[in-house]
């Protein structure tokens, strides 16, 4: 049998509940790095998932404490769907994936871990990412640290050209 060791999951595991936002809160912090921060837009701003379901997982989410794509206003769509164009082509260009899921878990029941701030999940998918693990296991095994892969992802981001 081999152990698989993700011990950055413990402070999570062990933090008490948040009633917090953390598309609010974070964004107001100046710590983009230990944040995961990786670009702030004039409505909208990308960060990662600190527990991602692939490598790249990113999340776009206006700044805007709005619960449904539906409540927002034109431009902050508009920011907010340009802004996931521009992810998902810098993570073609770092990752190049194969495909991805984007979407929005919007409400609760759709599984929103933030239900009352809407925001875009973007996941790079290659042929194969899904195994035997997480099914019988109930692990993911994640091949690269958050860390090392913000700093891949951080370069293109503040690049102006995928922003223009």
């Amino acid at each position: 049998m081999q152990t698989l060791w993700a011990p950055w999951r413990m402070s999570y595991i062990d933090a008490p509940p948040k009633n917090n936002c953390i598309f609010c809160d974070k964004p107001k912090e100046t710590a983009d790095k230990e944040n995961f921060i990786l670009y702030r837009g004039k409505l909208s701003f990308v960060m990662m998932n600190i527990y991602p379901y692939n490598n790249g997982h990113i999340m776009v989410s206006p700044y805007k404490h709005i619960p449904s794509l539906s409540k927002l206003e034109r431009e902050d769509l508009f920011d907010l769907t340009l802004l996931a164009q521009a992810s998902i082509q810098i993570l073609e260009k770092v990752f190049k994936p194969e495909g991805f899921n984007v979407g929005a878990n919007i409400g609760k029941s759709a599984g929103a871990g933030f239900a009352e701030h809407v925001h875009i999940h973007i996941v790079p998918r290659w042929s194969g990412d899904t195994n035997f693990m997480p099914v019988l296991a109930e692990t993911k095994v994640m091949p690269e640290h958050l860390d090392s892969v913000y700093e891949k992802l951080v370069i293109l981001f503040t690049q102006k050209d995928f922003f223009s």
